[in-house]
């Protein structure tokens, strides 16, 4: 991910100079988005702070709403979905990526045996990928070959419902997420407040089998989760009560430890609670809030083991439905679903508080930032 050589001089003595190389860092991510027209579809968006050039151009057209949107580690194999309802489901497909040009090509495409797939993830040895589909309230497991082509090994459907009649009247799978050894799946369903933990075995034809469910509180509605590094916490964004709950992963057993709210006891408005992030660091989470807020809220762990709200500002946009951060975790980029635009903060290394740049680029619906060159 380099991109052009700065070269600056500093005087160490009078008689002598020491030649500094700097590289000039370029950030790419992969954009997905909500699509209106056959000329809208994945992006690729570049960042070069050194240069003030954040650029983003479409790379894969003609697609229906790629909401979603992840790649391999080496990045030559792209996976992506489209949010659609149709017989049976929306599309997942898989596609070889030309980093050089940049560009996709399509390998494969499989229904995704649920309506509106929303969530895709990749288990840790890349062999294996799930997606979730929201109205559907089921997930599918498919195995990947070499060439990136997909097959289809298994679907599961939730069944139930919870206190929110208007929204929980049925499942909604919105997450399906490995544990960081591949050996289980943990699967949000914001309709019926559930994480559900499912034993995955890589040998077998129907490769998942549950294992337990965790019980939200009624009304939660939870949404996206991860891990920590070390596997022993999860982080869980409860979409409906705007809450951040953090809790002990044993084994395929879920504890709870802690419940933040991520809105004051006095606001008054609409809440959606939408991404959470881990700084690579490990340092911080960020949490975003859509409705009224539009915000993001960050937090850091303290010497009691307990993590703290240090930190609430707004996105720099209307709806911020996802954001990443650099892999160096130095800036920060917030899509906005609403406002049609992706915004750039820098982050303080050592504490982890946002400041917000004015580096900003304009982008049809952007719902979904993935990070290449992990």
């Amino acid at each position: 991910m380099a991109g052009l050589l700065a070269i600056s001089f500093s005087c160490t003595t009078e008689k002598s100079t020491e030649e500094i190389i700097e590289t000039s860092m370029t950030y790419s991510f992969l954009v997905g988005t909500y699509t209106e027209d056959s000329t809208q579809g994945i992006n690729q968006l570049d960042f070069t702070p050194s240069e003030e050039k954040l650029e983003i151009r479409t790379i894969f057209p003609g697609i229906k709403s790629p909401s979603f949107v992840l790649a391999n580690s080496a990045g030559d194999k792209v996976f992506t979905l489209e949010e659609i309802d149709n017989v049976p489901g929306g599309n997942i497909i898989s596609l070889s990526r030309n980093s050089d040009k940049p560009s996709l090509t399509k390998i494969s495409e499989l229904p995704s045996f649920g309506d509106h797939p929303c969530y895709l993830a990749l288990s840790p040895d890349e062999k294996f990928l799930t997606a979730a589909n929201y109205s559907g309230g089921n997930f599918s497991a498919y195995k990947i070959d070499e060439k990136g082509n997909l097959t289809h090994l298994q679907t599961i459907q939730h069944e139930g419902s919870s206190v929110n009649k208007g929204r929980q009247s049925a499942p909604h799978v919105h997450s399906t997420v490995f544990s960081p050894d591949g050996k289980y799946l943990l699967v949000a369903d914001l309709g019926t407040d559930e994480v559900y933990v499912y034993d995955f075995d890589a040998n077998s034809p129907e490769p998942l089998t549950l294992n337990n469910a965790y019980k939200t509180t009624p009304g939660d509605g939870p949404r996206h989760l991860v891990f920590s590094q070390d596997g022993k916490e999860i982080m869980l964004v409860q979409e409906m009560t705007a809450a951040l709950e953090i809790l002990s992963f044993d084994e395929g057993k879920i504890t709870p430890k802690q419940r933040i709210s991520l809105i004051a006891d006095d606001y008054k408005g609409a809440i959606g609670a939408a991404e959470v992030r881990l700084s690579p660091d490990g340092k911080n989470i960020y949490v975003s809030n859509r409705g009224d807020a539009s915000s993001l809220s960050v937090f850091a762990k303290k010497d009691d083991g307990k993590y703290w709200l240090i930190q609430q500002t707004t996105s720099g946009g209307i709806m911020p439905r996802n954001f990443n951060l650099t892999a160096d975790g130095k800036y920060l980029l917030s899509a906005h679903q609403a406002s049609d635009d992706i915004v750039v903060f820098e982050r303080d290394l050592d504490t982890g508080k946002l400041t917000q740049t004015d580096w900003k680029v304009s982008v049809h619906r952007p719902v979904y930032l993935f990070r290449l060159g992990d």
